[in-house]
């Protein structure tokens, strides 16, 4: 296998493993304050909404140190054992207890930083300067595709249904800390890229044997705390260029709206009892809507490279607009106490009549805005950033 398919393969993996694990991530961070809602126990007093701000939390404060666990494991390990503790928290939720929730709360927070930088750091590896955008594009519509299988199936599993039993919810969770754990398997048939021979490694391979021998031992005791350090260094340098300080403030935006579509606005449209009694049901419908808008953004922008001759500024303008009437629809279209309804929702509407098109509609805005922004903000950093590649999406996810 040549060169150049080795590393697009390596792509479509890294592609499909984080396809399988957001499959299972998203869509239970899509339903789980709907879930904690019907939970039937007296012993369990969570909130999906104070977990989801444990794991952001403990994410953003996570990436100072997460290129230094890359450096130290590799991007390989690092991501099989980031997904393994992804899977533990969704298995927690087949009987949770508020202990264990908040617990691997904290968990993902931490291993979600290592995910992102050895995901960045081996997009970056896998690419040139001129299949960069591409790459990014095939990542991110494949990795979309997770909104769309996971919550078709919430979709069909809860659809007529007012109340989430309890079988419900263990059904639901069981399979998709499969699903998580599938993802995370996958990551072991990534291939490690062979990197061109430069004059010096030629000179070391002609040494001696013994030299070679003794240099690497050196190498070895000086070894990975040295690499740990020089990666979290880089990591706060980097954060105060120029270039990555503009992009923060893009990149910060992109973390808003996600928090929004990802743990909010699901929520919403299932406390809506004037949607009708498939309310709950709409809960896995938007995720859909939400997986088209990222899917056919990422096809366009990134992998089909429809806007090179144009440059990056037509796509974040659309994503821009598209966001602006996505909020604004949701805003006239969402009671606003939906957010923190209780289980048996609101009966509330916002500005005019709550209608079920318009919010499927806002759900594919979302993600299509969404995909405007990152696509191109995938490229720039793995661009701007090749030596440094997994420091910079550190910083990139710390944003």
């Amino acid at each position: 296998m040549s060169p150049e398919m080795k590393t697009l393969l390596n792509i479509f993996i890294l592609g499909f493993g984080f396809m399988f694990m957001f499959a299972a991530f998203q869509t239970c961070g899509n339903i789980e304050q709907t879930v904690i809602k019907s939970f039937n126990s007296t012993e369990f007093h969570g909130s999906g909404y104070t977990s989801m701000a444990i794991i952001y939390g403990v994410f953003s404060a996570s990436n100072l140190i997460a290129p230094s666990v890359v450096a130290v494991i590799g991007p390989q390990l690092s991501l099989f054992f980031s997904g393994l503790v992804y899977s533990g928290y969704i298995a927690m939720f087949i009987h949770p207890f508020t202990w264990s929730f908040y617990t691997a709360s904290v968990l993902v927070g931490i291993a979600a930083a290592v995910l992102w930088t050895a995901q960045g750091n081996l997009l970056t590896i896998n690419s040139t300067d001129s299949t960069i955008g591409r790459n990014s594009g095939i990542f991110w519509a494949l990795l979309q595709f997770s909104l769309f299988f996971g919550n078709l199936y919430i979709y069909v599993a809860w659809h007529g249904k007012a109340h989430i039993t309890d079988e419900d919810r263990q059904r639901v969770f069981i399979l998709l800390t499969v699903i998580s754990l599938v993802g995370s398997f996958l990551f072991f048939l990534i291939q490690r890229t062979e990197p061109e021979s430069t004059s010096s490694e030629v000179t070391e391979s002609l040494l001696p044997k013994e030299v070679c021998e003794s240099n690497s031992v050196a190498v070895e005791t000086k070894g990975l705390a040295a690499q740990a350090l020089d990666a979290f260094k880089k990591a706060v340098q980097l954060a105060v260029t120029k270039e990555m300080l503009l992009l923060s403030i893009s990149i910060a935006y992109t973390g808003l709206e996600l928090t929004f579509y990802s743990g909010v606005y699901g929520t919403c449209i299932g406390a809506m009892t004037l949607f009708g009694d498939n309310a709950k049901s709409l809960i896995g419908l938007s995720g859909i809507f939400i997986g088209i808008g990222e899917i056919l953004g990422g096809s366009i922008f990134g992998m089909l490279n429809q806007f090179n001759r144009f440059g990056r500024n037509p796509v974040v303008l659309l994503g821009l607009f598209t966001h602006f009437l996505a909020f604004f629809l949701i805003f006239l279209n969402i009671a606003s106490d939906a957010p923190l309804a209780p289980e048996e929702g609101t009966n509330l509407q916002g500005f005019i009549t709550p209608n079920v098109s318009v919010a499927l509609l806002c759900s594919f805005l979302l993600g299509l805005g969404d995909s405007c922004f990152n696509t191109q903000l995938l490229s720039i950093v793995g661009f701007i950033f090749r030596d440094d590649s997994a420091p910079a999406f550190a910083v990139f996810k710390f944003a």
